[in-house]
């Protein structure tokens, strides 16, 4: 089987494209390497204090962002990361919410609510604060590197044909 020595270009040309997408990482090695991944958000939001000063990498959706005298503040809807670092997309994998703050200038505009992100940063403690009528703890992270993720295309709509009534044509039904 002879093939076009074109075709084999533009193949090879595509796999190492997407190869090298894929592979580009969130975050700098570097700073990865900062990152405790033995410490889960259960074990911060139960004792943010004794978490204090850990690096961490967390993710989930941003229900509000909101600029304060001390930075940008998110409030983040935790969820696990995909092994990539990607944040899933069952909400109800959730095991609570956090506060991150941006101390550079950080537009809310730019983030708005249903945002997926993944940051890593320092773990402060935590802020008491209201979710609807009730008091929370929110853990509270600065953000030291923080990396938005594209909101997912909805499906392209799938057309059938349609092949008309059923009593004609090569397959009868009557």
């Amino acid at each position: 089987m002879h093939r076009h020595p074109l075709m084999r270009i533009l193949l090879l040309a595509g796999l190492a494209l997407s190869g090298c997408a894929l592979s580009e990482p969130a975050f700098p090695p570097a700073l990865q390497q900062q990152v405790e991944p033995a410490l889960t958000f259960a074990q911060i939001k139960d004792a943010p204090d004794s978490s204090r000063g850990k690096t961490v990498m967390l993710g989930g959706e941003v229900l509000d962002a909101k600029r304060l005298k001390e930075g940008t503040r998110l409030e983040v809807l935790q969820l696990p990361l995909e092994r990539w670092g990607e944040p899933i997309r069952d909400l109800t994998a959730s095991e609570g919410r956090f506060y991150a703050i941006q101390k550079e200038f950080l537009d809310p505009a730019t983030i708005p609510a249903h945002t997926r992100v993944t940051l890593i940063g320092d773990i402060t403690g935590a802020t008491a604060g209201k979710l609807d009528e009730m008091e929370y703890s929110y853990p509270t992270v600065d953000i030291k590197s923080l990396k938005m993720w594209p909101k997912a295309e909805p499906a392209a709509p799938v057309f059938r044909p349609y092949y008309g009534p059923y009593w004609w044509g090569p397959h009868r039904y009557w």
